[in-house]
C-alpha cells in the first residue's frame, strides 16, 4: 500500500525525468526555518534543517543526510554523482565532495522542487511535538492536560502511504502509526517536559503494541522535528534504560502528519469515557 503525491508537470520534469530547476528560483534556497525536509513525491525524511548551509550556489545545500535516506549513483554525464530518494527513486540533485565548504566536506545540492518541508514551529511561534504510543485517543487524553499545550490533533505519520485513512492504517500495511501532534507554547513548557509525560502515559517497553492493541500502527515512537528534539528524546530514552526499562520507543525524523477523521479528534471528551489502556505512571 504505497500511494504517492501527484506531481505537476514541472515537478515531474525534475523528479522523474532528472531535470534541474533554475538557480535561485526555488522556495527553499534561502529557507532557514527549523524542521525536516522530506521527499516531495513520497514524504520520506531526507534532511534536517540543522544540516543546511548557505553555499551561494543557487540551490538548497546540505552537508549531511538523514542516515540511509539518500541513494548515490553515477550521473548520466559520467562525471557527477546523482542523489535520489532511496524510498521512491525520485531525483533530488547531485552531491559534491571535497569543496571544503563545511567540516563534513560534502554538499548535497538539491532542487527545491524535489522537497517538501515539515516545520518545527507554527506561524504563531508555537513549537510542535509528534508522539505515538498506542491508541491515539488515550495519548491525547493525557497529553492535552499538560500545562502549555495550546492544541492537539490525532492522526497518522511515520509510514509510506500518502493521505492514509483509518481503515488503511488498521491493516498495518501503510507503515503509519497512530500519533498525536501537540502544539505548545515553549515559553510556558518545554519539549523535554512533554516528552517525559509521553513516556509516562504509555508503556515504552512494549514493542509493536500497547496493551490490547497489537500491530505496528500501535508502536511507541517519537518523531523529532529538530536536532534539539532528537537529542532530548535520546537522553530520556537513555535515562529510562539506566532505570532498567527496556525501551522499545522508535526515535525517528518527522514526516508529514495526516490528521485523522473528525470522529477520532478529542474522542474521550466527546464520548465521556476514560482511556482503556493508558494510565500515567511516574518514571522520572
Amino acid at each position: 500500500m504505497n500511494k504517492q503525491h501527484p506531481l505537476t508537470p514541472e515537478e515531474e520534469r525534475v523528479i522523474r525525468h532528472k531535470g534541474t530547476e533554475s538557480p535561485g528560483s526555488g522556495k527553499y534556497y534561502l529557507h532557514s526555518d527549523p524542521g525536516v525536509y522530506v521527499c516531495r513525491q513520497c514524504d520520506a525524511p531526507l534532511y534536517l534543517s540543522s544540516d543546511k548551509f548557505p553555499s551561494q550556489c543557487g540551490w538548497p545545500s546540505f552537508d549531511d543526510e538523514i542516515p540511509g535516506s539518500v541513494e548515490r549513483k553515477r550521473d548520466a554525464d559520467g562525471e557527477r554523482t546523482e542523489i535520489l530518494c532511496r524510498r521512491c527513486g525520485g531525483h533530488l540533485g547531485h552531491v559534491f565532495v571535497g569543496e571544503q565548504l563545511t567540516a563534513k566536506n560534502q554538499r548535497y545540492c538539491v532542487n527545491s522542487i524535489s522537497l517538501s518541508f515539515v516545520p518545527a514551529f507554527t506561524e504563531e511561534g508555537y513549537e510542535r511535538a509528534i508522539f505515538a504510543g498506542g491508541c491515539f485517543w488515550g495519548v491525547e487524553y493525557w497529553m492535552k492536560k499538560m500545562p502549555g499545550v495550546i492544541r492537539t490533533a490525532v492522526g497518522y505519520t511515520g509510514g509510506s502511504t500518502i493521505q492514509p485513512t483509518y481503515k488503511e492504517v488498521c491493516t498495518g500495511q501503510t507503515g503509519h502509526a497512530e500519533a498525536i501532534e501537540i502544539i505548545f507554547d515553549p515559553e510556558t513548557t518545554s519539549y523535554e517536559t512533554l516528552a517525559k509525560a509521553f513516556f509516562e502515559v504509555h508503556d515504552p517497553s512494549q514493542k509493536g503494541r500497547q496493551g490490547p492493541d497489537v500491530g505496528s500502527q500501535y508502536r511507541s515512537a517519537i518523531f523529532f522535528l529538530s536536532e534539539k528534539q532528537r537529542k532530548i528524546a535520546l537522553k530520556l530514552k537513555d535515562l529510562l534504560e539506566k532505570k532498567g526499562i527496556k525501551v522499545a520507543t522508535e526515535i525517528a525524523p518527522a514526516q508529514p502528519f495526516y490528521p485523522a477523521e473528525e470522529y477520532h479528534q478529542a474522542y474521550y471528551e466527546k464520548s465521556g469515557d476514560l482511556p482503556y489502556c493508558h494510565t500515567r505512571t511516574k518514571r522520572f
